[in-house]
């Protein structure tokens, strides 16, 4: 494949226009694009940075995902995980997280995160999510039918990662209005269709997450409290600590993923439900059995995040495909979830499906998820939440989606019940 090659609007997954089309049609071209040998290479279109922009290469089959996630020392992360384009200084600071270092940087920040989340945080953290499932479906039948995405969906990761982080409720709604700019990819209902405006915005709230952290953080050192914060502000693994920009921009990590990713499955969660009777069915007759497998099967037919960027570091062969030293490879974590070389009919959502090796988290490797077990127990928790006591709940009309090609994001699903 070389860099002058042309694709259709139908095919070109740097465009808007392939964004914009149906589920259905994004995973037909995938089909076609993932018998392409070697993978198929795309323009990366016009910087909004005024930088002149190299292309990339689409691994959209499971093996080349999970083989290039297994070589991080092939495949970087420090030029970019969240971004075709190279990001400048100023966006780094907010955004340049964990998710965009190598190690020993990337193992340095990941061991005191980790560390920060005791054994007893973690109960506290599953005991609140349980909790906050629970006052969610009283307000939803309190409410009655309404965009669940706004009262249930948008609400319970927000609720839970706030409190986690010790964030007082009067911040929520700049968390979610910044959350949805950060991630609003070219969506006109988050973001201005003007370039230079949507870039002051996104700088903006990436600002404000930081700075509302950074306070929060200021203000445990003097005086800690039994919240995330506190313990990582004060964390100190064999004499290493966060900085105060460490903090910040692992806060925005958190607070955006966190928001966005298990907000989009819980909402894709009720369409499926809806679309699927069968497996609806099916889930009901065995709750507690069958909650596990139909989250990871979420998961997979979902792909939250759609794919994540690496960066090749030197000349490099990987499953009989020749790679040179700064190629830019984008990990599409949605087409690898439907490879027919891994899934058997990989299209049918399947709550029963074994095994099932999905990426939706990430493949295996040292940028796996650091939120995987949260995600799915807080999916977990609403839909137990939801089947045992609004059991005929059900999407209502046509779901409104984000037009981004990184997050699969529902912006509006009407429900109904009773």
């Amino acid at each position: 494949m070389t860099d002058s090659q042309t694709w259709s609007s139908e095919l070109n997954l740097s465009g808007n226009e392939f964004w914009a089309q149906s589920p259905e049609q994004r995973y037909a071209a995938y089909r076609t694009l993932r018998a392409l040998e070697p993978p198929p290479f795309f323009e990366a279109g016009e910087s909004p940075f005024g930088t002149e922009e190299r292309g990339y290469y689409a691994l959209l089959r499971h093996a080349d995902v999970a083989g290039a996630s297994r070589k991080p020392q092939l495949f970087s992360s420090a030029a970019g995980a969240t971004s075709i384009f190279d990001l400048p200084v100023e966006f780094n600071e907010y955004f340049g997280s964990m998710i965009s270092m190598d190690d020993p940087r990337h193992a340095r920040l990941r061991r005191i995160v980790s560390r920060a989340f005791t054994p007893k945080m973690i109960k506290k953290f599953e005991e609140d999510v349980q909790r906050t499932a629970g006052v969610i479906v009283d307000e939803l039948l309190a409410a009655g039918p309404c965009d669940f995405v706004q009262h249930v969906s948008a609400r319970l990761p927000l609720k839970i990662i706030c409190e986690m982080m010790g964030i007082g409720e009067e911040h929520y709604e700049m968390v979610l209005r910044d959350t949805n700019i950060i991630l609003s990819g070219a969506d006109p209902e988050f973001i201005s269709e003007d370039l230079n405006e949507g870039l002051t915005q996104i700088l903006t709230a990436g600002g404000d997450l930081a700075a509302l952290v950074t306070g929060l953080a200021e203000q445990r050192h003097a005086s800690p409290a039994d919240d995330l914060v506190s313990s990582l502000a004060i964390a100190n693994i064999d004499g290493e600590q966060l900085t105060p920009a460490e903090l910040a921009s692992f806060f925005v990590l958190l607070v955006v993923a966190g928001n966005e990713t298990t907000r989009n499955a819980i909402s894709h969660a009720l369409l499926l439900l809806t679309e699927h009777p069968g497996q609806r069915e099916l889930l009901l007759a065995d709750l507690e059995g069958r909650i596990g497998p139909a989250v990871e099967e979420i998961v997979r037919y979902v792909s939250p995040v759609i794919w994540m960027r690496r960066t090749v570091t030197q000349d490099t062969v990987m499953n009989w495909v020749a790679y040179r030293e700064n190629d830019k490879v984008l990990l599409f974590y949605q087409a690898a979830n439907r490879d027919e070389a891994v899934f058997a009919d990989p299209d049918r959502f399947d709550i029963t499906r074994s095994p099932n090796p999905h990426v939706g988290f990430g493949s295996p490797g040292p940028h796996f998820c650091l939120g995987a077990h949260l995600a799915r127990r807080e999916i977990s928790a609403v839909l137990r939440e939801l089947l045992t006591r609004v059991p005929d709940i059900r999407a209502a009309g046509e779901p409104d989606y984000l037009l981004s090609s990184f997050i699969n994001g529902i912006k509006h699903l009407n429900c109904e019940f009773g």
